[in-house]
């Protein structure tokens, strides 16, 4: 009887939650561990289909870096980054629309229609969703990598209001037509302010955010953020992870949150819980 009595204080607790999010959509980029191991695959696809039901709108932006980085790998060719950000040439750009346009995309629909969901898959280029001009890091020609400078939520809006869940590959395209490689936190926070998101939420490989120290910060500020990046407490990839919170907080989007995705059921935790389980980061 005791456990019955825990799983209705569960309940009780997501209660007000639930309530508060019903209709509102949920940006989420999904990357890292919980997208190679088994369990955790299929644990992010049962919260993504509970999301729906009860719902919410989830929108799922992928990474794929380390898959990107294995198809180079056989094919003998090695890539170097700036500022977590890998240098794109013409023939990197052919294999990340392969891979991430291609097969990590399809198998992230096929994982969320698996666990008795509707998914979508699209990518940045359809109805130049994410349009975008070529980027320079610190002043640096990175090749065919993406900032981006517009974003069309149409196709989105379409998709979730049909029911379906988009997943979504950061691939943006120019002016002229030109594909680019987008970093995936950073359309995910450009696609969560365009569609007025309640929430960003990026699943990653660490607890959250720490401190020079390396203590878990639970909550940050927009300004302590910025701060933690300056003084250089937060470095290599997790910048463009922060970056992207600040930039969303700052166009609209109340919470932005930082969450560790080796944790099974990691969403649900973060949105329907008191305690969450990673780094909240608000105004």
């Amino acid at each position: 009887m005791q456990k019955l009595i825990e799983k209705a204080a569960v309940l009780i607790e997501a209660l007000p939650y639930i309530r508060r999010f019903s209709d509102k959509t949920i940006v989420i980029k999904y990357g890292g561990h919980a997208m190679s191991d088994a369990e955790l695959r299929r644990s992010f696809a049962v919260d993504v289909v509970l999301l729906k039901y009860i719902g919410l709108k989830p929108v799922i932006v992928h990474g794929g870096g380390p898959q990107i980085g294995q198809a180079l790998e056989r094919m003998g060719r090695t890539s170097s980054f700036v500022r977590g950000m890998r240098v794109t040439d013409d023939a990197t750009m052919e294999v990340v629309e392969m891979v991430l346009g291609g097969k990590v995309n399809q198998d992230i629909v096929e994982l969320v229609n698996r666990g008795g969901g509707r998914a979508l898959g699209l990518t940045g280029v359809d109805g130049r969703m994410l349009r975008v001009r070529r980027k320079t890091v610190q002043g640096e020609d990175i090749g065919r990598v993406g900032e981006v400078v517009d974003v069309d939520p149409r196709p989105i809006a379409a998709a979730t209001d049909a029911g379906f869940v988009p997943v979504i590959a950061p691939i943006g395209v120019d002016d002229e037509g030109t594909t680019y490689n987008v970093n995936a936190d950073e359309a995910a926070g450009e696609l969560a302010s365009a569609l007025r998101a309640e929430k960003l939420i990026l699943l990653t490989d660490v607890e959250g955010v720490k401190d020079a120290g390396g203590h878990f910060l639970r909550v940050l500020t927009r300004e302590e953020a910025a701060k933690h990046i300056e003084e250089g407490t937060i470095r290599e990839g997790m910048i463009p992870k922060v970056e992207c919170c600040i930039g969303a907080l700052r166009d609209g989007v109340p919470r932005a949150h930082i969450i560790d995705g080796r944790i099974q059921h990691a969403l649900l935790l973060e949105i329907f819980t008191d305690s969450g389980v990673g780094t909240l980061l608000s105004h």
